[in-house]
C-alpha cells in the first residue's frame, strides 16, 4: 500500500492511499478497498468512533426531521454493525447523560451477533419470524416510536435482482413496524432507486402523515440508495386517505 501527495489545488497537499494489487485478489476488490481507505465519511467515522460511514447517513435524516428525540423507543432492524445504534443512543438520551431530558430506549437487532454498544440493548433475532414482533415489544416494555432499518440484501451483482431484493426486505421491515409502531411512530429505511417501490410508497403514505424520499450527501455520489422517512403513523390502515409528501424531497424511481 502506497500513498501519493496530489496537489489539492488549495495550496496544501494532501495524502491519498493506494493499494497494490495483491496476489488472489481481484481487481473490483482492490478498487473497493482503495475507495474505502480514502471514503472522507469512512476515515471521519473511524476518528470519531463511530462504526461505519452510515452513522453520519442518519445524523442528516434526523437532523432534518427530528425523530430522534429524547425519551423516544427505537428499534433498529438489521442493526450491524451498529452505527446508527450509536448515534440513536446519543439523540434519545438512552444513557441518561443529560438529566433534564426524558430518558429513551434503544433497541437493536440482528441476525448476526454484534459488538456491545453502550447505551444500546441488542438481540441476536431474525425479524422476520412469527414472534418476532412480540418480543420486541415485551423487551421494549411497550411499542416504539421509531422503527430504522439500514438493511441491503446481499448483491448478486445484477441490478434488477439486487433492487427487487431490497424492496422486498424494505417491505419487511415495513409489515414489522406496521406491528410494533405507536400511533404517530415514524419509519425510516434504505431503499434502491429502481421503480419497483411504488406500490411501497402507495402504502406507506396511506399509514403515515408525511413521507419524504431523501438521498443524504453521506450517500455516495455514484449509489442508487436513497431513504424513505415516513412520520406520524396513523394505526395500520389497508385503506384511507393519503399522506403528504415532503415538498423539498424528490421521489423515488
Amino acid at each position: 500500500m502506497t500513498t501519493e501527495k496530489p496537489n489539492s489545488g488549495r495550496g496544501q497537499r494532501e495524502l491519498r492511499v493506494r493499494v497494490k494489487t495483491a496476489k488472489g485478489r481481484k481487481l473490483s476488490s482492490t478498487l473497493w478497498l482503495e475507495r474505502q481507505l480514502n471514503d472522507p465519511y469512512v476515515i471521519r467515522a473511524r476518528k470519531e468512533g463511530f462504526r461505519g460511514r452510515a452513522a453520519y447517513k442518519i445524523s442528516e435524516l434526523d437532523d432534518r426531521y427530528g425523530f430522534l428525540t429524547p425519551g423516544a423507543r427505537v428499534v433498529d432492524l438489521g442493526c450491524a454493525p451498529g452505527g446508527w445504534c450509536q448515534i440513536a443512543v446519543v439523540r434519545v438520551n438512552a444513557l441518561g447523560q443529560n438529566p433534564k431530558k426524558l430518558v429513551g430506549t434503544v433497541l437493536g437487532v440482528d441476525l448476526q451477533e454484534v459488538e456491545p454498544i453502550s447505551g444500546a440493548e441488542i438481540h441476536q433475532l431474525d425479524f422476520l419470524a412469527d414472534d418476532a414482533d412480540d418480543k420486541v415489544k415485551g423487551w421494549l416494555g411497550g411499542r416504539a416510536d421509531v422503527v430504522m432499518s439500514d438493511m441491503a440484501a446481499a448483491s448478486s451483482g445484477h441490478k434488477a435482482t439486487d433492487h427487487l431484493r431490497i424492496v422486498a426486505l424494505v417491505e419487511a421491515a415495513l409489515a414489522f413496524a406496521f406491528d410494533v409502531l405507536e400511533d404517530g411512530g415514524t419509519f425510516v429505511a434504505k431503499v434502491l432507486a429502481g421503480g419497483a417501490e411504488h406500490q411501497m410508497q402507495t402504502l406507506l403514505k396511506k399509514n403515515f402523515k408525511k413521507v419524504a424520499n431523501v438521498k443524504p450527501a453521506a450517500s455516495r455520489a455514484d449509489s442508487s440508495e436513497k431513504f424513505v422517512v415516513a412520520m406520524g403513523f396513523r394505526g395500520r390502515q389497508v385503506e384511507g386517505g393519503e399522506g403528504q409528501d415532503d415538498p423539498e424531497a424528490g421521489p423515488l424511481g
